[in-house]
């Protein structure tokens, strides 16, 4: 079986911890299912906006909506942190300002 530390035993890598970081930047680009999966997750545990999910999960902030019911999974209203209320403006405006 093949371990993270050959990677790193084989100085393609320079700790077991970036072996396993690529492995996962791989796995959620080979699997969108996941990476949706993932980002129902992190937001219903309240580590992730509605924009951040969107992102993560590579869809558009209304598409995000649509998943997160289809999960029964409902929306929080507003951001807590002014940081979080920034990025769902800013892609809110590049949401619209593609329909135009």
């Amino acid at each position: 079986m093949i371990r993270a530390r050959d990677f790193v035993d084989a100085s393609l890598y320079q700790t077991e911890e970036d072996v396993v970081q690529d492995a996962l930047r791989h796995l959620l680009r080979a699997r969108p299912d996941l990476r949706i999966r993932l980002a129902v997750h992190q937001y219903e545990t309240g580590g992730l906006s509605i924009a951040k999910a969107a992102s993560l999960a590579g869809v558009s902030w209304t598409q995000m909506k649509d998943i997160l019911a289809e999960h029964h999974v409902q929306p929080r209203l507003g951001s807590e942190i002014i940081e979080e209320a920034e990025q769902e403006v800013q892609t809110l405006r590049a949401y619209f300002q593609d329909r135009e």
